[in-house]
């Protein structure tokens, strides 16, 4: 895998756009905090973009299905660069609008550009290796997201917010050019696909009759909710801690805790699977996840927080690589555009409603509460698809096998 420069190309330009991303995402907040009072108002931005996101996914899909995946992610990438033109025109004229502009078409590209990236994966690695590169794909965005965010904070003290989307631009130009010296031959299964996909509407109904024949798919996906419940409120629930504790230096140690434990389950997770059933191994993280939420009743206790985020973190680190790769080796690779669209709309949509619904818990029962609700939830599932599992076994090789036939 690593005499492939497909991977040096692509791990390098997701470490040159994580970094730039996370620069613009401290120089967003930065100017809604100057320009914006109302956090309601803030909340409502970033829900905009995250919208066009989501009514954009259908098209995103059979796109990337009909089309070269690298094409799609050129284009994208010509997108990107471009909408950070609207943020220079926000910083200029001090414009609201200009800001929601630039937030709708980073999202539009964001649409078309992660489904094509998870879907172009497969074609770049052999089968065995995608645990390997789904763990050092995550490895190297966390990373980027730590020295980004480090990066931002460093120049906002010496510099202007141009400073910071200048940086950002830059950091896609780099990743433009470096998807441009991708080499993927991806004529033979475009002629297939263009041919497929014309028979079909091009919408989410013909992803999901091959879910429903890949059980291990579905389970996979529904199991992906549990996650998603620690994540969508990640950062309410460090500033609750933080206040809960009265100690603003635990938000920090939060946050490298489970990052630092993030990329050690990445790191770790193809010595932890060799061998064993992936199914099997998800209820094992998922659970770990939900025992980190439980864990939240202790959050007052510096050590059990702690313990908490880096258990989570850990869980994590593990679960998403052994979950992105059972989504590439399972789903038939014609579909794998409009699947992965339809993913990243529903992580969007389930990121939002886990948000409002966090803020909502913790202004009325609490975070302890939240985690005890959160946590019970989290294992009831669990239980009921562990349960089906152990009566009924979804036999790893069956699915293979079908979606070779």
């Amino acid at each position: 895998m690593w005499k492939n420069k497909n991977v040096w190309i692509l791990l390098s330009g997701e470490f040159i756009a994580g970094v730039g991303l996370w620069t613009g995402i401290i120089g967003n907040l930065e100017f809604m905090q100057e320009h914006v009072p109302s956090d309601f108002f803030k909340a409502l931005i970033l829900f905009i973009g995250l919208l066009a996101g989501v009514m954009v996914g259908p098209l995103a899909g059979r796109v990337i299905d009909s089309n070269k995946k690298k094409t799609v992610l050129i284009f994208s990438g010509l997108v990107r660069i471009f909408s950070v033109c609207f943020m220079f025109m926000a910083l200029y004229f001090e414009s609201i609008i200009f800001m929601i502009l630039f937030m709708i078409t980073i999202q539009l590209s964001a649409a078309f550009y992660f489904p094509a990236l998870q879907s172009l994966i497969p074609m770049i690695v052999r089968e065995k290796d995608l645990l390997q590169m789904n763990g050092l794909h995550m490895n190297i965005a966390t990373i980027a997201r730590i020295l980004g965010t480090a990066i931002a904070g460093a120049m906002l003290v010496v510099m202007s917010l141009y400073s910071l989307y200048i940086a950002s631009i830059v950091a896609y130009t780099m990743l433009f050019i470096s998807t441009l010296l991708l080499d993927v031959d991806e004529s033979q299964m475009i002629n297939d696909n263009s041919e497929k996909t014309r028979k079909q509407s091009g919408s989410f109904k013909e992803v999901l009759p091959v879910l429903k024949g890949l059980p291990i798919a579905m389970m996979v996906l529904i199991l992906t909710i549990i996650p998603m419940l620690f994540i969508g409120g990640f950062n309410l629930m460090v500033i609750n801690i933080s206040e809960l504790q009265s100690d603003s230096t635990i938000k920090g140690l939060l946050y490298t805790t489970e990052g630092i434990c993030f990329m050690l389950g990445a790191f770790l997770v193809k010595r932890i699977s060799e061998g064993k059933n992936q199914l099997n191994l998800m209820f094992i993280f998922t659970f770990g996840i939900a025992i980190s939420l439980l864990l939240l009743f202790f959050a007052d206790i510096k050590a059990m927080s702690l313990l908490a985020f880096g258990l989570f973190g850990l869980s994590v680190g593990c679960f998403f690589p052994i979950a992105s790769t059972i989504f590439q080796t399972r789903i038939p690779k014609e579909f794998h555009g409009r699947f992965f669209s339809f993913r990243n709309m529903l992580d969007r949509v389930l990121f939002q409603v886990v948000l409002l619904g966090t803020g909502l818990i913790l202004d009325t029962i609490g975070l302890k509460m939240m985690g005890l609700i959160f946590g019970t939830i989290s294992l009831t599932v669990i239980f009921y698809f562990g349960t089906k599992q152990i009566k009924s076994p979804i036999q790893i090789s069956e699915e293979a096998s079908k979606q070779t036939m």
